[in-house]
């Protein structure tokens, strides 16, 4: 059997305000890799593809992990004991959802159904990429 996450998307961080805190983070040598305006942006993590997220929005501190489908993974989750705290809802790449393990520990799941960010050079989001076309 394949195993349920592949990875780990992100580490996510609140934050008051995105421009302070892509520059404290970009002043610890984290390069700005994505933006959205004023929401939330993404800085890259050099010795992995798992990326440090910060964001305005009302959301704790969380670890997210990739799975192949939201939908799936919910039902696989299910099956074996855990529970769906809410989801699965749109994300700008896919589908999201929290889940809760036996031991009540909150897990963040996503994919990247939608394709992933493309940005221009100063890292806006600009689209996705086709996540059916190898680029």
């Amino acid at each position: 059997m394949n195993p349920l996450f592949l990875k780990v998307d992100c580490h996510s961080l609140p934050v008051q305000n995105i421009d302070e805190a892509i520059a404290f983070y970009e002043a610890l040598g984290h390069q700005l890799i994505w933006r959205d305006g004023t929401r939330a942006a993404g800085l890259r993590l050099p010795d992995s593809d798992a990326e440090l997220v910060l964001h305005t929005d009302n959301r704790p501190i969380e670890t997210d992990f990739m799975v192949q489908s939201v939908p799936e993974a919910i039902e696989r989750f299910q099956s074996a004991g855990g529970k769906l705290v809410t989801g699965p809802f749109d994300i700008q790449i896919g589908k999201c959802a929290v889940l809760l393990d036996p031991w009540n520990n909150p897990l963040v799941i996503l994919d990247a159904s939608k394709g992933l960010l493309k940005t221009d050079p100063d890292g806006n989001i600009i689209g996705h990429h086709d996540p059916n076309v190898n680029e």
